[in-house]
């Protein structure tokens, strides 16, 4: 059985990382099922919307296998990192918008693994931090650069420098996530927004999201640049008529899949 388990439905595809018993924890052996569902996704025409989530009821992912990483030589552990970085930079690379539907605990690789989605939505109950410090290390699969860009400066040094955990509602208000749901309808709410962004032409969106990934990490006229070529790009493409045609027609567009 798949320590990563993909389910696709209604060009919404689920990867569930499926280690329950360990809290979902990150080792080799999850990396390898994650990179392999990402190679065969970004791939995939018949998939929009790839949402994460964790088995079980306690946790997205809580971290890296500690077990594991405890014996590692300063070697072991550049070796892990980067093949970590470079499956995160994959998911973070994927042509369809990605989401992190965070169950419960999102602790270290698992607050590293959610902040390379295009978005996070949280149950109330979840948990998100950097507590590598509290284990005499720091991130290693991107957690200090990703973090920086999503909360700011202030707020990454905190988190990172003392590790502590903080609630869904404090992550929502500092920005890390988009949207705080109750456990009783944080599947179906998330899934909703999952299925109204699956039903926009998938090309739009695609442009979308490389101009925000691309122009995110420049300054604002190269940004611009970036968008202004995405933007004409999809003149390129018969969903710019489609879309304008419906428009002017008073109906719904039929997208090319």
């Amino acid at each position: 059985m798949s320590t990563v388990e993909l389910r696709v439905d209604e060009r919404i595809a689920t990867l569930t990382f499926n280690r329950p018993e360990a809290l979902n924890a990150l080792n080799r052996e999850v990396l390898m099922d994650l990179k392999k569902h990402i190679d065969d996704l970004k791939t995939r025409s018949d998939v929009s919307v790839v949402v994460l989530t964790g088995a079980g009821e306690k946790a997205f992912v809580a971290g890296a296998d500690i077990k594991q990483m405890s014996a590692f030589s300063p070697l072991d552990a550049s070796c892990f990192a980067d093949f970590g970085q470079s499956v995160l930079f994959g998911l973070e690379h994927l042509p369809q918008v990605t989401i992190a539907m965070v169950n419960g605990f999102a602790l270290g690789g698992g607050c590293e693994i959610a902040m390379a989605c295009d978005l996070i939505y949280a149950s109330e109950k979840a948990k998100f931090g950097q507590p590598e410090i509290n284990l005499g290390v720091i991130p290693g699969f991107g957690g200090t650069q990703r973090l920086l860009r999503w909360v700011g400066p202030q707020k990454a040094r905190e988190l990172i420098y003392t590790g502590n955990m903080i609630k869904a509602d404090q992550a929502l208000e500092m920005g890390l996530v988009a949207g705080v749901f109750s456990k009783e309808t944080f599947v179906e709410e998330t899934l909703k927004i999952a299925g109204q962004i699956a039903d926009k032409g998938t090309e739009a969106v695609y442009r979308a999201k490389t101009a925000l990934r691309e122009g995110m990490n420049t300054d604002l006229n190269r940004a611009c640049l970036i968008e202004r070529e995405q933007f004409a790009l999809c003149f390129d493409h018969p969903d710019q008529k489609e879309g304008m045609n419906a428009f002017l027609e008073k109906r719904k567009p039929n997208w090319r899949r």
